[in-house]
C-alpha cells in the first residue's frame, strides 16, 4: 500500500509557485526554495564570511532557504573556503545569517555535509579523506594547490561510523543553537552519504555494504540521530539518484533509492529534496521522471524537485503533483529578488561564473534587485523585526 500524503497544502486548488504550503513544522509563504550552493566565501577556520548575512538576507523572499553545504567536522571538508558548523565561532557567524533572514521574514535551514572521498589531503592538514571503501573517484578536485587528481580514501572502520553519526547529531545541535529553522542532510552529489548509498563506491561486506537495505543504513542512522535533536518535522534530506557527479554510479538506482525513500518515510522527515537530471542531461526525460515518480509513491512527505526548471516548468511540476515545492539554484545568484521576478515575469539577470567561487563581495552580495543599478553589500543592514 502506498503511504498517505503527510503534506499540509494551503488549499485544494491547483497550487502555484506563489501559494503557501506547510512543510513539516514550517509554514512557508511560497513554494520557491533557494537550493544549497557552494560559494567558497568562508574565512579562516571555516567561519562563514562577514558578508554571508547580506547574501542570505537579500534572498529571504524565498519560501525556504537551504544554506550552502556546511561540514560537520574538520575531516568532512571538501573544498577550500567552505563553512563548518563545529566551532563556537562558526555558530556565532551563522547566527548572524539566521538573524538577517528572519529580519526579512524568511526561513532558513542549514545543510549538514560530509564530503567523504571528495576531499584532498591538502585541505585536511595532510590526512587522507575517508569513504565507505578505498575506491578513488576518477577526475580532479579543486584544492588550495589548484586542481589535483582525486586520491584513494581510507575506508571507514566499522567502529568509526558511530562517531561519524555523532558528529552529524552534534552539528544539528549547534545549528539549533544558531537559531536555524531546521536542517537539511546532504545525501546527494557524490558526497559521503551518497557514496554509501551507491554500489559503485560502496564495496563493503559489513552491515553498511552489499544489498540496498544495508547501503541505506548510514543514511537512516544519521537521519534518526539528527531527528533526535530536532524532531522529524524540521529535518529534510537531499538525494540525487541519477547524477554522475564525482564519478558516482549505481547498478540499480530505482531499487537503491526506493529503499532510501522508504527509510525516510518510516522516520517521517519533513521533506525529500530530489536533484533531477536537468535540461540536456541524457537522463533528463523518461528515466529521470520515472524515478522521481517512484520516490513520490514511496514517500508521503513534501517533495522538493531541483533540476534547471523555469517558472512554467516548475508550475507544471506542481500541477502534475510531481512535487510540492521547486528549488532554484543559479538563478538566485544574480537575482536576489528572484521570487518577485518570477511572480511579475520580469527578465532575469545572468550571473558571472568567474565569481562563483572566488571569495569577496563581487558576484556574491552585490547583485541588485530589479530596477536598481547597484547595491552596497558592506552597508547592508537587516530590517528590524
Amino acid at each position: 500500500m502506498e503511504p498517505a500524503l503527510r503534506i499540509n497544502l494551503a488549499s485544494t486548488v491547483t497550487p502555484s509557485l506563489f501559494s503557501p504550503v506547510t512543510l513539516g513544522a514550517l509554514r512557508l509563504a511560497n513554494r520557491i526554495v533557494m537550493a544549497p550552493m557552494t560559494r567558497s566565501r568562508a574565512g579562516a577556520d571555516r567561519v562563514p564570511s562577514p558578508l554571508a548575512p547580506a547574501y542570505y538576507g537579500q534572498r529571504a523572499s524565498a519560501g525556504l532557504i537551504i544554506t550552502e553545504a556546511t561540514q560537520v567536522s574538520g575531516e568532512a571538508a571538501g573544498y577550500p573556503c567552505t563553512p563548518g558548523i563545529y566551532s563556537a565561532d562558526q555558530v556565532s557567524s551563522w547566527r548572524r545569517v539566521v538573524e538577517a533572514v528572519h529580519a526579512r521574514g524568511g526561513q532558513v535551514v542549514l545543510q549538514l555535509w560530509h564530503a567523504g572521498r571528495v576531499c584532498h589531503p591538502s585541505s585536511m592538514d595532510g590526512r587522507l579523506p575517508v569513504g565507505p571503501s578505498a575506491v578513488a573517484p576518477s577526475g580532479e578536485i579543486f584544492t588550495p594547490l589548484g586542481r589535483r587528481p582525486f586520491v584513494a580514501p581510507r575506508a571507514l572502520a566499522g567502529g568509526e561510523i558511530q562517531g561519524l553519526i555523532a558528529e552529524f547529531a552534534e552539528a544539528a545541535r549547534l545549528a539549533r543553537d544558531a537559531g536555524f529553522d531546521g536542517v537539511d542532510i546532504h545525501g546527494a552529489n557524490g558526497y559521503l552519504i551518497d557514496q554509501f548509498l551507491r554500489d559503485g563506491s560502496n564495496q563493503r561486506t559489513d552491515r553498511y555494504g552489499g544489498p540496498p537495505s544495508n547501503r541505506v543504513r548510514l543514511l537512516r542512522e544519521i537521519t534518526e540521530a539528527v531527528c533526535g535533536v530536532w524532531g522529524s518535522d524540521r529535518v529534510g534530506v537531499r538525494l540525487s539518484p541519477l547524477h554522475a557527479e564525482n564519478d558516482m554510479r549505481d547498478s540499480d538506482p530505482a531499487a537503491t533509492f526506493a529503499h532510501a525513500a522508504r527509510a525516510l518515510e518510516s522516520i517521517g522527515v519533513a521533506y525529500l529534496h530530489v536533484v533531477e537530471p536537468g535540461p540536456g542531461h541524457p537522463k533528463s526525460t523518461a528515466e529521470g521522471q520515472s524515478l522521481v515518480r517512484l520516490l513520490r509513491r514511496m514517500f508521503s512527505g513534501a517533495l522538493i524537485v531541483d533540476g534547471g526548471k523555469d517558472r512554467y516548468s516548475a508550475d507544471a511540476a506542481l500541477a502534475a503533483t510531481d512535487a510540492e515545492l521547486v528549488s532554484f539554484a543559479t538563478p538566485f545568484i544574480a537575482n536576489p529578488d528572484l521570487v518577485e521576478r518570477l511572480a511579475r515575469d520580469l527578465p532575469l539577470s545572468s550571473p558571472d561564473p568567474t565569481t562563483f567561487y572566488t571569495g569577496g563581495s563581487r558576484g556574491y552580495a552585490d547583485y541588485p534587485p530589479y530596477g536598481i543599478t547597484r547595491v552596497d553589500p558592506v552597508a547592508y543592514q537587516p530590517v528590524p523585526r
